[in-house]
């Protein structure tokens, strides 16, 4: 076999219009059905995607022999109850991120992977991408020194109350969206655990979310310093600063798939420029690498890019942040 057989749990807009397209392309991807709670709705996403099959319900897609892994981006609440009924059907899993709502939820993850033989892997493309793996070689290669500080935001505007991301129940709030790709490539990029955590939420009136979540993470050494909100003008950039130098991640996220990524690397040398380097990276679709490198770990029978064990940190680094915006004090990890 040289290529996985993915079927995808659900017709989310994340789903049919970037990572089932971006699957299609891949070297050892292929998409071959798709399954809904609603035949029809799957009927609908599938024609135009030229994906084969398509289910009128979920145990369909989990019952069919021929699909060999799951690509579950289903509201977060559903994450570990359907990726649990995935892999005891015996199908390897890319979840969508955050993996589950809390560290103990993930956790739960563990025993079933280890039971049922399958890798299980939350989906931070980002991971993947060249633009990181440059940034991460260039931190460990020394290239701006010793490493000092990152800052970090994210954010964009949805205000809508019946959108599954301000639903308080359902896992919604910046922290659990966006604020978790600052706490994962923090940890990405020092290759460490953070000590203690500082965080500061302000909540929705209405919708009980946190509409705007900062960090302050302490590496023993490094900071990370971030800012998530789900109600602010889009906006994301990443920064990671040494003691001799500095890389500027432009789109450090939502990496565009039809066009070059820019990462700015300054010396120091003046506030103006002078000793910039600008590293232009050609263009390749973020959601194609992490779908091919999933497929290769279970073809290959490797680890995967991202283990549930790393999974479960990043789901303590969030709930500390959470802890220490209702303490006002410092949270161990």
């Amino acid at each position: 076999m040289t290529r996985l057989r993915w079927g995808v749990l659900g017709v989310a807009l994340i789903a049919t219009r970037k990572v089932i397209p971006a699957m299609q392309k891949g070297e050892r991807t292929i998409v071959t059905a798709i399954a809904s709670r609603d035949l029809a709705r799957a009927q609908a996403a599938a024609a135009p995607l030229g994906i084969a099959k398509a289910y009128g319900s979920y145990e369909e897609l989990l019952a069919d022999p021929e699909i060999d892994a799951i690509y579950n981006p289903l509201p977060n609440h559903l994450h570990v109850p359907w990726t649990i009924r995935a892999a005891e059907a015996g199908k390897h899993v890319l979840c969508e991120k955050p993996i589950a709502l809390s560290s103990t939820e993930a956790r739960s993850l563990l025993e079933v992977r280890d039971r049922t033989g399958v890798k299980i892997q939350e989906a931070f493309m980002v991971r993947g991408h060249p633009q990181w793996q440059a940034a991460r070689q260039m931190v460990a290669g020394g290239r701006i020194g010793e490493l000092r500080a990152m800052l970090g935001v994210f954010s964009y505007f949805n205000a809508d109350p019946a959108n599954i991301r301000n639903v308080s129940e359902y896992g919604g709030g910046a922290l659990m969206d966006i604020g978790c790709y600052l706490v994962n490539t923090s940890r990405f990029i020092t290759g460490r655990e953070p000590t203690r955590v500082a965080g500061a939420v302000e909540r929705d009136p209405a919708l009980g979310i946190d509409r705007l979540t900062s960090m302050l993470l302490d590496f023993d050494g490094m900071h990370l310093a971030g800012a998530c909100s789900t109600q602010m003008v889009p906006a994301q950039r990443i920064q990671i600063f040494g003691a001799t130098g500095q890389i500027e991640i432009r789109i450090p996220f939502n990496a565009p798939p039809d066009r070059p990524c820019e990462v700015v690397v300054d010396n120091g040398e003046d506030l103006f420029g002078a000793g910039q380097e600008l590293l232009t990276f050609p263009v390749c679709d973020q959601y194609t690498i992490q779908g091919d490198l999933f497929s290769q770990a279970v073809l290959e029978d490797r680890e995967v890019l991202e283990p549930l064990e790393d999974s479960i940190r990043n789901m303590e680094c969030i709930e500390a942040v959470f802890r220490s915006s209702e303490s006002g004090r410092w949270e161990t990890v």
